[in-house]
């Protein structure tokens, strides 16, 4: 008798030793990045139609083809940033008359509107530079291959199309810090452009 209630004294002892941890769901966090301090150098290329200032923390890499064909003129770069696997495609063309200027206008829409698939918004903002450019920025939410474009143009000679480039397939939530780090940076470039 005394071993039963020995027994059920023991059975007893171990179903009643629980743990109460209750389970607190953690806040959302992006993950540790380290940003490197905004410092910028300027394009002046002997020749281009345009200059500018670009992060020093990129690289200018001329784009010789595009999509397999070779591009228009030297004026067609990659600003990359090799810390954050992300580029700034820019592309320049010399307006020849009204009908290629609409025609430049027209595709910049015809692309930024085959975002609405995936994007959630779009964004659209005037930008001018009194006496330099006038242009468009597209500021694209939600899971575009391009969160952030725009053109500016002089409405003559010249038009300069940019866009970025996030080379991942993260959440776009989780891109946020250095989404808005890099746009920081384009329009820095957007407001130090000045045509030649």
């Amino acid at each position: 008798m005394l071993r039963v209630i020995l027994l059920i004294l023991v059975v007893f002892g171990l179903v009643s030793c629980k743990d109460d941890v209750v389970s607190i769901p953690k806040p959302h966090a992006y993950p540790k990045i380290t940003f490197p301090a905004k410092q910028y150098t300027s394009y002046k290329e002997a020749g281009s139609p345009y200059s500018f200032e670009y992060p020093a923390y990129a690289k200018m890499e001329r784009n010789t083809e595009f999509m397999g064909k070779p591009v228009p003129n030297n004026y067609w770069y990659d600003l990359f940033f090799p810390d954050f696997d992300a580029k700034i495609h820019l592309t320049y063309y010399n307006v020849k008359d009204r009908k290629h200027y609409d025609k430049l206008i027209s595709d910049v829409y015809r692309m930024a509107n085959e975002h609405t698939q995936k994007a959630n918004y779009i964004n659209e903002v005037d930008v001018r530079k009194e006496g330099v450019f006038k242009g468009k920025l597209f500021d694209i939410t939600g899971p575009a291959a391009t969160p952030f474009e725009f053109y500016l143009t002089d409405e003559t000679k010249h038009f300069i199309r940019g866009s970025l480039y996030l080379n991942t397939k993260v959440r776009p939530d989780s891109l946020a810090p250095i989404y808005d780090f890099l746009k920081n940076d384009a329009i820095h470039i957007i407001n130090s452009l000045e045509w030649k």
